[in-house]
């Protein structure tokens, strides 16, 4: 069945069929951490958005799988480097750690705007990315951003967009969102919608 996983709980035992992936899908700057028009260029600027953590710690707590979506154009602009963007991401899965969370896996798109890639926000190549990950179908996934190229690449996946009012929400509301759009004034406010829904 697509989304499920098989496993074994000893060498040569049999095998046991999971249930499908509750799967979540964030944004980082913006949702999870402060952005920057300057962008996140080192572990000592990225600083977690009150409540972020917690919210994501309830999220694996209700057994959600949780995957980042991110743009990271700064890699391509020569402004950090891998290794750095690397140690930032340690520092967010540490700190969702101590929260008592997980963070299973990010994505994340190099490319600059002009580099013509499928898998940079708005386009949906990043989500089908995941899709494959985790063998599922994106159908009514939540994902959740706080630009507008947040919710264009998530809708044109098949996800539910969430718009965050924290990053650049607040201006992204006030344009015109995809159809379906559902609106939360932070991370914090979508779990607790989401696990009153379950």
């Amino acid at each position: 069945m697509a989304g499920s996983t098989a496993w074994s709980d000893e060498p040569g035992g049999r095998y046991f069929e999971a249930g499908p992936v509750k799967l979540i899908i964030l944004d980082r700057d913006g949702v999870i951490n402060q952005d920057s028009d300057e962008f996140v260029k080192s572990p000592e600027e990225w600083i977690p958005l009150p409540g972020s953590m917690a919210a994501i710690a309830r999220l694996s707590q209700a057994g959600y799988t949780v995957a980042i979506a991110t743009n990271q154009s700064g890699l391509a602009r020569g402004l950090f480097d891998t290794a750095t963007l690397n140690n930032i991401h340690a520092k967010l899965h540490a700190e969702v750690a101590q929260a008592g969370g997980i963070v299973d896996a990010i994505f994340m798109c190099p490319h600059g705007p002009q580099d013509g890639c499928d898998c940079r926000k708005p386009l949906p190549g990043m989500y089908r990315d995941i899709a494959r990950r985790y063998d599922i179908d994106l159908t009514g996934v939540p994902a959740v951003g706080d630009s507008l190229r947040d919710l264009q690449a998530a809708a044109a996946a098949g996800c539910q967009p969430w718009l965050v009012l924290t990053g650049n929400g607040r201006k992204t509301q006030q344009g015109e969102l995809p159809p379906g759009t559902r609106v939360a004034a932070d991370l914090s406010a979508v779990v607790d919608a989401l696990l009153q829904e379950a």
